[in-house]
């Protein structure tokens, strides 16, 4: 695990069997690869599962509090709260300011440019979560925000011995977490302050995420908790789509046949206009590159979840002590579901295809009770940003195949992603 996390999984993935044993610095646990098995514990019996004591370990203390981690009555009770912001109605006046920003990222390259992509998705997909779903001063919480993401990034890598040590130990990795964590709290209580100053009728007319959580009780949203729910929202809905736009223009770039037959559908449907929320339904070849972009490289790449109790899975006795992973990574690149599971094919996303497909051989935003609160807002975010940015350029590959991928808080390139933009005329 140490030498190579990927490596650990892809072994894992290889051997004959649906559950797969593993013991790694004291935690006993088991992978499981079948979407039967993934249906049982995320669906069918989702209320003998939690997140889990590896999550409180490595993520309590930063999102501890937050919607992610939150179990039982309290977590039901902020999911309810908070679901008005992400009803599809809602979502859908989004739009205009989705394209718009991915209008503005592509007005800053030109013709030639080597664009090195993460970088620029990230301020992309920040911008556009500050705008709508929480609504605060942009710049100023990224100046805060990226710093204390690439801390915890470093401190949870698997490839490192921080990853395994707490937090109080003052390795430089951890004293640097907690520098850029107090700096982060700092500017989120400005955001805060200037919010509760603002006049009653202002303040009631806004519906955006973090107004919600400012309407419950002070017992339910105290800071740290609003910290965490904060912290959560910004990584979940911000550093996941900036990966998922990443790996959308590295997979196109270097399969120019797919990034043509997009380009024609864009060509045919928009005629040069910017997309809309509507104009997503009549894009379906959009829609499969999306599919098949969150299929190989899912950014949330595995289910983390622990029994409460004894249960019996594919046949084997688990106790409530067992680490269960759950690696949408391998599900998704099976050759049991997918023939040439690592191909990049969109076009594999037939009507028959998926009706074949068994349920939870696919999960990118999980399943279940549990599942991604954010996952229409993303997948409309990928895709209006894509089919704005791809109407302007044509992408060349500059890094190509096969990816250096990290797992740390998500599934990250190690090394920098670069394309060279084109002009489309």
């Amino acid at each position: 695990m140490l030498r190579d996390p990927l490596g650990f999984y892809d072994r894992a993935g290889r051997v004959d069997a649906d559950v797969v044993g593993y013991h790694v610095a004291r935690t006993r646990g088991y992978f499981l690869t079948h979407p039967d098995l993934v249906e049982q514990v995320l669906v069918t019996d989702a209320a003998d599962y939690e997140k889990g004591q590896l999550l409180y370990d490595t993520l309590g203390q930063f999102i501890g509090e937050g919607l992610f981690l939150l179990e039982g009555e309290e977590w039901q009770r902020q999911r309810t709260a908070l679901q008005p912001a992400f009803y599809r109605e809602r979502i859908e006046t989004y739009g205009e300011t989705m394209t718009d920003f991915a209008r503005d990222t592509a007005g800053g390259w030109t013709d030639g440019q080597r664009v090195a992509v993460l970088p620029e998705m990230q301020s992309l997909t920040l911008r556009i979560l500050g705008k709508t779903l929480l609504d605060v001063d942009v710049d100023a919480t990224a100046a805060t925000l990226e710093p204390l993401l690439d801390a915890l990034r470093d401190r949870l890598d698997p490839r490192t011995l921080s990853a395994y040590l707490p937090l109080s130990v003052p390795t430089p990795v951890n004293r640097r977490v907690r520098r850029t964590r107090a700096a982060f709290e700092s500017t989120l209580d400005d955001v805060v302050a200037r919010r509760q100053r603002e006049d009653a009728a202002t303040r009631e007319a806004r519906d955006d995420v973090l107004s919600l959580l400012l309407s419950l009780d002070d017992e339910t949203m105290d800071r740290e908790r609003l910290s965490h729910q904060l912290l959560t929202f910004l990584v979940a809905g911000h550093d996941t789509t900036a990966l998922t736009l990443t790996y959308a223009w590295f997979l196109l770039a270097n399969h120019p046949e797919v990034q043509r037959q997009l380009h024609a559908e864009l060509d045919a449907t928009l005629d040069g206009a910017d997309p809309t929320p509507a104009d997503l339904f009549e894009l379906p070849y959009l829609d499969d590159v999306l599919t098949e972009v969150l299929r190989l490289y899912p950014p949330a790449f595995t289910v983390f979840r622990q029994p409460t109790q004894q249960v019996t899975l594919g046949g084997y006795d688990v106790g409530p002590e067992a680490q269960l992973t759950l690696p949408q990574y391998l599900v998704h690149r099976d050759a049991r579901w997918y023939d040439d599971p690592d191909a990049f094919r969109p076009a594999r996303w037939t009507d028959d295809f998926e009706a074949d497909l068994p349920d939870y051989a696919y999960y990118p935003f999980g399943g279940g009770p549990r599942h991604c609160i954010g996952m229409r807002f993303a997948r409309m975010e990928a895709k209006l940003a894509i089919a704005t940015i791809a109407q302007r350029y044509r992408f060349e590959a500059g890094t190509e195949p096969p990816l250096d991928l990290a797992m740390r808080i998500t599934l990250a390139p190690a090394e920098p992603v670069r394309v060279r933009v084109h002009e489309r005329g």
